[in-house]
């Protein structure tokens, strides 16, 4: 068994508590549940790995789940999303081993990965399926253990099917990023707030009157759009799918290829969960000080390697921007290291976001505990109960009702015999 914990420094401890404690009031349907599960203890016996960006939020997370009963372990699903203090405070103060430090190098990220494994869980909970493709390959003899999982991330679910469709999924995995209380808030709202606050944070440059290129029109794009335009940017989608990419015209952006907005962007943000989706053709037709971000779960989807490789000299002018010299002496500057942008330059997704986000996680982690025993090894939906509990409890804590159907209305709603 390797050591109860690795973070930076243990007294940062108070500074990540009082983060901690500011967050919660931001996440009342987590409080909820975790006061339920205090009672109830629905997860008790059950050994959790949890692989999440460790931040505020994912700590009020833990809690939640140490509330009901789980043991759990926390490492972090990215190198440069982890805050330091908030580690030394979930060790510290509620005794769940961590091992996690913001930029830590690759192999540190995978041993600590292999540490939260040695915890031998009987549920995974990942972010970009890290946890579940070690287990799948290097760290078999642990599966044995594992009930079933839950999943974050669009990258992570995408990975996940790959392994079902390939006939090698060795246990049952709620997709939570697919719940609607995840993907519709956490994914828009969230990603689009904390896109552009880390752009921000990492340039200090005005986005109004800027071309921002943004590839993909997911759900995640959306929200980049949405809140670039709020700024004032000159908004372009980039897509290959041409229902995202006709939605996108609808929704009143200029939609073309990369390598066509690729001469007139001014900042790039990729959300697609694919790689090399800016390429070194797109970069040789850039302008001199563009500005590449990336807020899809792997920096894959810029291809540094191949920047790397074409620069003449790379300079960092600012703490999060790393700045390429290409040979015609044009500065190409990538933010965050191609990392995620929001959580490499800022401090991820809003409390409020996340929120609904972990009260998925909590949930779905009960779900699993209560019927892994009927599910076969496959990636599911989080369940229509479960989100509307959410977002019942969400409305609720903001103070909103909302109408009620009528006993007429729902037999009309039920019946096929009543016409014009």
């Amino acid at each position: 068994m390797s050591q109860s914990y690795d973070v930076k420094d243990l007294s940062l401890a108070p500074a990540g508590l009082n983060r901690l404690h500011w967050a919660e009031r931001e996440m009342p349907v987590l409080r909820l549940i975790r006061e339920r599960f205090g009672k109830e203890r629905p997860l008790e016996g059950m050994r959790l790995s949890a692989c999440l960006h460790v931040t505020t939020e994912t700590a009020n997370l833990m809690r939640t789940l140490q509330a009901g009963g789980a043991n759990c372990v926390l490492c972090a699903s990215n190198p440069l999303s982890t805050q330091d203090d908030v580690a030394a405070a979930l060790v510290t103060e509620y005794g769940i081993p961590v091992y996690a430090i913001k930029g830590e190098d690759n192999e540190s990220y995978y041993r600590h990965i292999a540490a939260a494994i040695d915890h031998r869980p009987h549920i995974t909970m990942d972010d970009g399926a890290d946890v579940v493709s070690t287990l799948h390959s290097t760290r078999r003899e642990a599966l044995a253990d594992v009930i079933g999982g839950t999943e974050e991330t669009t990258t992570g679910v995408i990975r996940l099917r790959a392994l079902q469709q390939e006939g090698q999924l060795a246990y049952p995995i709620v997709a939570v990023n697919d719940a609607n209380t995840k993907h519709f808030f956490d994914n828009r709202y969230g990603t689009g707030q904390s896109t552009i606050d880390g752009i921000i944070r990492a340039t200090n440059t005005l986005l109004a009157g800027k071309t921002v290129v943004v590839a993909g029109y997911g759900w995640c794009s959306r929200g980049i759009a949405m809140r670039a335009e709020g700024m004032g940017a000159n908004v372009i989608i980039t897509e290959i799918a041409p229902l995202r990419a006709l939605e996108a015209v609808m929704d009143g952006y200029r939609v073309m290829p990369m390598l066509e907005a690729a001469a007139v962007g001014d900042i790039f943000v990729t959300s697609t969960g694919n790689m090399n989706v800016i390429d070194m053709p797109h970069i040789e037709r850039m302008k001199d000080g563009a500005m590449l971000a990336n807020s899809g779960h792997f920096n894959v989807e810029l291809n540094l390697d191949a920047l790397v490789e074409h620069a003449v000299e790379v300079r960092q002018p600012r703490a999060s921007v790393q700045q390429y010299v290409l040979p015609d002496g044009r500065e190409i500057n990538v933010l965050g290291e191609g990392r995620l942008i929001n959580l490499a330059a800022a401090e991820g997704h809003p409390s409020a976001v996340m929120d609904m986000s972990f009260a998925n996680q909590a949930l779905c982690a009960e779900f699993m505990v209560q019927n892994h025993e009927s599910l076969e090894n496959a990636v599911y939906g989080v369940p229509k109960e479960i989100d509307d509990q959410i977002a019942a409890l969400k409305l609720h804590a903001m103070g909103i009702e909302i109408d009620t159907l009528t006993p007429e209305q729902e037999h009309y709603l039920n019946s096929w015999s009543i016409g014009t």
